[in-house]
């Protein structure tokens, strides 16, 4: 089985956070997604298994029209096998989905009708104070009415929401968690905030208008996350996703896993199974490759040691750990006794354990599962 992952470089204003490949200039929507049609053509001898997810994801993916979105959806059933009943995900932001009644309806009808059956709405905040402070384009009204009028219309529904925001103490993370549980979703995504290169927030903390992150906070924030979906019956299956059974993202489990995907629209990652790709972050040049037969894409084949590391990565991150068995027999004994040598400290300190022959982070752990999975690294 394979995914689709298709990005949208287009928002209408900078988060001041991120640091996603995107344009707040419009005009060329309509190039693009023609564009991006005409990569999937390219590439569809690519994919030979079967598809059984469509991932729009940006940028921000709901400022296209329904008509953009249904012509994308159908290039990829004209061009590849899908699965009866895909999971097509939409990334959204609340000010999209929100204007008038009458249209929200409208809008979420169109969205069920060409196919769209999980929405990812990105709240962040239920707080004004921090989206200001974000710089996203919606007010804590918005977010919690978008929510409301998509649940009568999707049951599929997953919110983001960012731990970590300098000025949000641990009470007000609470109260954002709880009106996310007020809700009743079956999926939640979050995230500590983190302070990129080259975005306005790094330039805000640099020049002391906004104090700088506090990782202690930030752990503590997690921990308080952790406690509270999890006494909802959410499983934290993996570090930032948080999904009640029969709601994780097949999207993004596959990519856990280690499955194959297809990535395209400019700055898109794909991989197929031994090969990492990733399209050129430059919309003009994207276009205008793209137009004259050209793909604009890097390629870095996988060494062993670069697919043991990420085995171990993406293993600590999730509730399925890394298989001691799956080390030893896609990559031999060395790699299984210097990861057995290495995790051993880990162990002792009460951040690893190894339960039925899996690496797995402890509920100490788990927030630092990065940094440990690091250490394990095998480097040539």
């Amino acid at each position: 089985m394979s995914g689709i992952y298709i990005h949208i470089p287009f928002c209408k204003q900078a988060c001041h956070y991120c640091d996603f490949h995107f344009s707040t200039q419009l005009g060329k929507k309509e190039a693009m997604v023609q564009t991006i049609a005409k990569e999937m053509v390219l590439r569809k001898s690519e994919v030979e298994d079967e598809v059984e997810t469509i991932y729009f994801g940006g940028g921000t993916p709901s400022v296209l029209s329904n008509k953009e979105i249904e012509f994308l959806i159908q290039t990829v059933y004209d061009n590849y096998i899908v699965i009866d009943h895909p999971e097509i995900t939409l990334e959204a932001n609340p000010d999209d989905l929100v204007s008038s009644r009458a249209q929200s309806r409208s809008l979420f009808l169109d969205y069920k009708n060409v196919g769209i059956n999980r929405l990812s709405i990105g709240i962040q905040s239920f707080f004004d104070e921090d989206l200001k402070l974000m710089n996203r384009a919606h007010n804590a009204g918005e977010a919690e009415q978008c929510i409301k009028e998509a649940k009568q219309y999707f049951d599929n529904i997953t919110i983001d929401l960012i731990y970590g925001i300098p000025g949000m103490d641990n009470e007000r993370w609470k109260s954002n968690i709880q009106r996310a549980l007020d809700f009743g979703l079956p999926h939640i995504s979050s995230y500590a905030l983190t302070v990129e290169p080259r975005t306005a927030l790094k330039k805000f903390i640099e020049k002391g208008v906004v104090p700088d992150v506090d990782d202690e906070q930030a752990q503590e924030q997690f921990h308080i996350l952790v406690d509270m979906l999890a006494e909802q019956g959410f499983v934290n299956y993996e570090i930032s996703n948080f999904g009640k059974p029969g709601f994780f993202s097949k999207n993004n489990t596959a990519y856990w896993l280690g499955k194959k995907y297809l990535g395209v629209g400019p700055s898109a990652h794909s991989f197929d199974g031994k090969n990492r790709g990733w399209n050129i972050r430059n919309n003009p040049t994207y276009i205008k490759k793209i137009n004259e037969g050209i793909l604009p894409i890097e390629v870095e084949a996988l060494s062993q040691s670069d697919r043991y590391n990420e085995a171990v990565m993406t293993g600590l991150r999730t509730v399925w750990g890394v298989s001691l068995e799956k080390i030893e027999k896609e990559f031999g004994l060395t790699y299984l006794d210097y990861l057995n040598q290495q995790a051993q400290k880990y162990v002792e300190q009460g951040l690893l354990q190894l339960v039925d022959g899996k690496l797995l982070t402890t509920k100490k752990g788990k927030f630092l599962a990065d940094g440990i999975a690091s250490d394990l690294f095998f480097v040539d």
